[in-house]
């Protein structure tokens, strides 16, 4: 069996691909308009009535992921398993897990966002697999990469700052230092570094092995400043 740092992307365990979309809490086909109203206010009571509210919509959604991934995959009964509790839905395959959740807008409790999470795979090469990109094309326009260690933002503004754009990196933030702002030459998604963890935004989706190529490359500019901080990040 060939260890973890022969895999072509060593990290993949560690990162979660994040597709989002979002909507009118009046267009779900729970909502009926003669008998509810939109919700003011996030709270446990307006989360659970969303819950009730967008029931059908995300049972239909993740019922088509479980036939389509053991499709796709080939999985046997015991390869994969699906639980509802609605506003939340997760799947569970030997090789990775998708959640799908619902939530209400905090700025704006009309309009609620959906988040789907693919995380805990099981190795680089699935990455690599046409059917799993299949499976997965256009559906994620993030990554999320956990820093075991955490990092001072303060710390990775000074270090991209000091190289003087070594390694094509530049950095933006604001005056309070509550995230910084990672851009790479070449390279097309902004990464987003709050301390506890690092965002790369894409400007559209793609498939997994598309992001994880471009995480890569990221990575690879890291390495390159041979910055103690920035290195130690990914």
């Amino acid at each position: 069996m060939a260890k973890a740092a022969d895999h072509p992307h060593p990290f993949v365990s560690r990162i979660s691909l994040v597709g989002r979309s979002h909507g009118m809490v009046k267009t779900l086909a729970g909502f009926k308009k003669q008998h509810h109203t939109v919700p003011d206010a996030v709270s446990a009571a307006t989360t659970a009535f969303l819950g009730k509210l967008c029931a059908g919509e995300l049972a239909a959604e993740s019922e088509q992921f479980f036939q389509r991934t053991k499709e796709a995959m080939g999985y046997l009964r015991k390869d994969l398993s699906l639980e509802v509790a609605s506003p939340t839905a997760v799947l569970t395959a030997k090789d990775f897990t998708l959640e799908i959740a619902y939530a209400l807008q905090s700025s704006n409790p009309a309009s609620y966002d959906i988040t789907r999470t693919l995380h805990s795979l099981r190795s680089g090469e699935l990455v690599s697999l046409p059917e799993f990109n299949e499976l997965f094309a256009a559906l994620f326009g993030g990554i999320v990469f956990g820093l075991t260690k955490g990092a001072r933002v303060e710390a990775v503004i000074d270090a991209v700052e000091e190289k003087g754009g070594a390694g094509g990196l530049t950095v933006s933030y604001p005056s309070d230092y509550r995230h910084c702002v990672l851009a790479v030459v070449g390279v097309s998604a902004e990464v987003i570094c709050d301390g506890a963890t690092l965002e790369m935004r894409f400007p559209k989706n793609g498939s997994p092995k598309e992001l994880v190529e471009t995480f890569a490359a990221v990575r690879s500019a890291f390495a390159l400043t041979k910055d103690r901080v920035l290195a130690g990040l990914l």
